[in-house]
C-alpha cells in the first residue's frame, strides 16, 4: 500500500486516533452506543463522510492489524510473552473496531461475511486466552509446547483476517459497479467512478478484485455513451490504473477496448484531456515491463490509426503532461511492434518530436526526454532514420542529452536522467553507422563527452548501463574518426574487449584506502 511511503511522523499522527481508541475503549468499543437502531445509525453516520473516506479508514485499520500481526510473530520468536499478550489484546480490539466500521458503512452484509466475522472474533479471543495462559507459567517445557499452539492460532487469525478484508473489498467493488451499471445519473456515476479510482490506487491486488468483478466492462460501457462524455477523462484514468494487472488486460480484450480507445483518440470532437487519458491507457497496456501483452491481437489491427492520433497529440499538446502521456504511449508501442517505427517515419514523427524538444514548456522534464530518446533509439535501427535526424538537428539534441543531470536529487528523476544518457548513447552508436551522422557527432565534440562519461562515475551517476552504452558509442565513432582520441583513451577504452574496458572504468570507483 502507498500508506507505507509517507513520513513516519505523519503516519503516526494519522494512526494516533485509532491507537488511542484501541487503548481506551478496549471493551466498550465493540458494544452499541444506543439500543435504538435509528439513533445508533444517525450517530455513526454523522462521523462518516463518503465511501472513499470509509475505505481509507478501513485500509488504515487493516494496515495496522497486519503490521501488529507481523510484530507479534517477531516477538513470539524471541519468547517475549508479555509483549505478545499486550499486542494480542490490541489486535483483538482493532479487529472488533474494524468490524464495527465495516458494519457502519456496508449497506448489506452477506451471510458469508457474518460467518467470517464470527470465526475471526472467536479465534482472536482464543488467541488472547492462549497468550494470557502463557504469562501465568514459567515452565520452559510447557511454554515450548504452547508456543506451537500460539503460532498455529496466529496463522489462523491472519488467514481469517485476510479473507475478511478480501470479502469486504470485493463487496465494496461490487456495490460501486452496481451503481455504475444501474444508475443513469451523472452525479451517481461520477461518484462511483471516483471511488473506484481511489480503490484502484491501493495496489495491484485491489485492481485485480475490480477487474474480476467486471470493472473494465463497466467502465468501457461509460466510454461508449455520449451522455457521459464529461466523465471520459476520469473513467479512462481509472481504466489505466486497473489495466496494470493481467485480469484487467484480459477484460479489455474481451470488450474490444482497443477499438474503443482508437475511436476516442481519432474523434476530434473529444477534448484534449480525454485524448490524453486515452493515451495513458495505451501507454499502460503496451508497457514493455508487462509480461502479458501478447494477447493484444486487436492492437495490431488498430495500430496505424492509434499511432497517427498519438503523433498528432504530441504535435498539438498544450502542456508537458499531455505530451508526456502521448510520447510514453508511442515509446511503448515502438517496443511492442517494429512496424510502428516505419509508421512513425512516414508520419514525420522525428521532425515533430525534435521540434517539441526545443519548446521547454512542452518537453520540460527528464521523463519527457526519456520518452523522446526511447522513440529515437528504437527508430534508429531503420536506415532512413539517419537522414531525418540530421535534417532535424537531432545529433545536437542527442549530444545535449548526454549532459542530462537531475536538478532535484529525487531518485526517480535521477533514474530518468540515467535512462536519457544511456539511450542517447545507444542512439548515437546505432546512427553512427551512417558517415554523415558520425561526422556531425565528432564536430559537436561527442567523443570527449563520451570519454568523460566512461572515466567519471559521478558524471553518469555510477550507472553501469550508461557506461556500456557510452563505450559502444565511443567505439563506433572511433572507427569513423580515429584521430579524435588520444592514445591512452584508445588503448584503454577502444582497443581492449568491451568487458575489459568496462572493468577498467568500474574499478575507477573503488577506494583502496
Amino acid at each position: 500500500m502507498h500508506l507505507i511511503q509517507v513520513d513516519s511522523v505523519q503516519r503516526w499522527m494519522e494512526d494516533l486516533k485509532l491507537m488511542t481508541d484501541c487503548e481506551c475503549m478496549c471493551i466498550l468499543q465493540s458494544k452499541p452506543i444506543s439500543i435504538e437502531k435509528d439513533e445508533q445509525n444517525e450517530l455513526i453516520l454523522s462521523s462518516q463522510y463518503n465511501t472513499c473516506d470509509n475505505l481509507q479508514l478501513l485500509l488504515k485499520r487493516a494496515w495496522i492489524i497486519s503490521t501488529e500481526l507481523t510484530r507479534i510473530a517477531q516477538k513470539l520468536e524471541k519468547n517475549r510473552w508479555q509483549r505478545v499478550h499486550s499486542m494480542t489484546v490490541r489486535v483483538n480490539c482493532h479487529v472488533r473496531s474494524m468490524m464495527n466500521e465495516c458494519n457502519t458503512f456496508s449497506r448489506s452484509s452477506s451471510e458469508e461475511m457474518h460467518q467470517l466475522e464470527k470465526l475471526l472474533v472467536d479465534k482472536c479471543s482464543e488467541f488472547t486466552a492462549f497468550t494470557e495462559r502463557c504469562l501465568q507459567t514459567e515452565d520452559e517445557e510447557v511454554l515450548k509446547s504452547m508456543k506451537s499452539c500460539v503460532n498455529e492460532t496466529l496463522t489462523t487469525v491472519a488467514q481469517y483476517f485476510g479473507q475478511l478484508i478480501e470479502l469486504v473489498l470485493t463487496q465494496e467493488a461490487q456495490n460501486l459497479l452496481r451503481q455504475i451499471e444501474l444508475s443513469g445519473s451523472l452525479y451517481v456515476t461520477e461518484s462511483a467512478v471516483s471511488s473506484l479510482f481511489s480503490l484502484a490506487q491501493e495496489g495491484a491486488h485491489l485492481c485485480r478484485i475490480i477487474a474480476q468483478e467486471g470493472g473494465v466492462v463497466a467502465l468501457f460501457k461509460i466510454c461508449r455513451q455520449d451522455c457521459f462524455r464529461c466523465l471520459y477523462p476520469q473513467t479512462l484514468r481509472t481504466l489505466a490504473s486497473i489495466c496494470c494487472v493481467e485480469e484487467g488486460m484480459h477484460q479489455l480484450e474481451k470488450v474490444d477496448g482497443i477499438l474503443c480507445l482508437a475511436d476516442i483518440l481519432t474523434d476530434t470532437s473529444h477534448s484534449e484531456a480525454t485524448h490524453a487519458e486515452a493515451a495513458a491507457v495505451i501507454a499502460q497496456i503496451t508497457s514493455p515491463h508487462l509480461t502479458f501483452t501478447q494477447h493484444l491481437s486487436s492492437f495490431l489491427e488498430n495500430m496505424e490509426e492509434i499511432v497517427t492520433a498519438l503523433v498528432k497529440l504530441c504535435q498539438e499538446a498544450s502542456s508537458g503532461e499531455v505530451f508526456l502521456l502521448a510520447s510514453a504511449a508511442l515509446a511503448n508501442i515502438t517496443f511492442f511492434d517494429t512496424m510502428a517505427c516505419e509508421i512513425l517515419l512516414q508520419l514525420n514523427a522525428v521532425k515533430i518530436l525534435l521540434a517539441a524538444c526545443s519548446d521547454k514548456h512542452i518537453v520540460d522534464t527528464p521523463y519527457s526526454r526519456d520518452q523522446v530518446v526511447t522513440i529515437l533509439a528504437n527508430m534508429s535501427v531503420l536506415d532512413q532514420c539517419a537522414s531525418e535526424i540530421i535534417q532535424g538537428n537531432g545529433v545536437q539534441l542527442l549530444m545535449e542529452m548526454l549532459f542530462e543531470k537531475s536538478s532535484s536529487g529525487n531518485p526517480a528523476e535521477a533514474a530518468a536522467c540515467e535512462r536519457v544518457q544511456q539511450k542517447s548513447a545507444v542512439t548515437l552508436a546505432r546512427l553512427s553507422r551512417d558517415p554523415e551522422v558520425a561526422e556531425a557527432a565528432v564536430k559537436l565534440s561527442c567523443i570527449p563527452r563520451l570519454i568523460k562519461l566512461c572515466r567519471s562515475p559521478t558524471e553518469r551517476n555510477n550507472s553501469d548501463s550508461v557506461l556500456v552504452a557510452c563505450l559502444a558509442a565511443l567505439r563506433r565513432l572511433a572507427v569513423m574518426s580515429p584521430d579524435g582520441l588520444e592514445d591512452s583513451d584508445f588503448q584503454q577504452l577502444v582497443k581492449p574487449r568491451l568487458v575489459d574496458s568496462f572493468l577498467l572504468c568500474t574499478n575507477m570507483e573503488e577506494s583502496f584506502v
